[in-house]
């Protein structure tokens, strides 16, 4: 526990629970979850809007105006979806 846990456990540790509340494990686990949800869209996303780049300039439907255009829009939706997670009420 981070409160009553020494310093080199709290070093070594991944997750750190500040309170003596054994339930706050149960709730650190649903934050993981949501973030690797969020973290599977982005890179979905990412990967895909790249691939369409990627086939439209290979057959020269798209300059490289557009793909870097498009890679930055992506890079600030991504962005964006990230930021879900701060939003997120605990319950």
């Amino acid at each position: 526990m981070g409160g009553l846990g020494s310093d080199a456990a709290i070093e070594a540790a991944d997750v750190v629970i500040m309170e003596d509340m054994p339930s706050k494990v149960a709730e650190a686990i649903n934050i993981a979850r949501f973030t690797r949800k969020i973290v599977i869209q982005n890179i979905a996303f990412a990967l895909g809007v790249k691939g369409v780049f990627l086939a439209m300039g290979a057959v020269g439907a798209a300059s490289m105006w557009e793909a870097v255009f498009a890679d930055v829009g992506v890079a600030l939706l991504t962005v964006l979806n990230s930021s879900r997670t701060l939003m997120r009420k605990t319950r």
